[in-house]
Parts: structure tokens; sequence; C-alpha cells
């Protein structure tokens, strides 16, 4: 445990940061996986992907993850999809 007091709020500070790139990240990652489940089972669903996209913008915007990371995930969605409806 930190004994400076600048130390202790940095503490808290990133403890709080945390939980919230924690819940961007969490929420990035089910909307893929939402996304992703509706392409495999055979209906694609563009609204799963859209809202998926929409929550990897989000955590790109808040620092979460990196933008380039956020555009590969697109990028390889918009793939997904675009093979399963030509199929």
């Amino acid at each position: 445990m930190a004994n400076i007091k600048s130390q202790i709020k940095r503490n808290r500070q990133n403890e709080k940061k945390r939980l919230r790139n924690r819940a961007f990240r969490g929420s990035a990652r089910a909307a893929v996986r939402e996304a992703r489940a509706t392409i495999e089972a055979g209906k694609p669903d563009q609204a799963a992907v859209i809202a998926a996209i929409s929550r990897l913008d989000k955590a790109a915007e808040k620092g979460v993850i990196h933008k380039n990371n956020a555009a590969r995930r697109k990028s390889r969605l918009m793939k997904a999809l675009a093979a399963a409806e030509t199929k």
C-alpha cells in the first residue's frame, strides 16, 4: 500500500479507469461475439454487426483499444458478413 498521498489518489483513479475500461472492452467483445454467432449460424444479421462496429468505435474513441485494433476487427466482421451474404 502506498504511503504517499498523491500515489494513493493515483491508485484510486487507476482503479476507476480500470473498471470503466473493462466495461467498454467487455461490451465490445460481447457485441462482436453476438455478431459472429449470427454470421456462423447462417443467419447474418446486419443490425448485430452494426452494433458491434459501434461498440468497437466507442472503445477506440475512449482509448480502451487502439484505433487500428478496432479497424482490424471491424474489417474482419464486415468481410465475414459479406462472405455469408454471398452464400
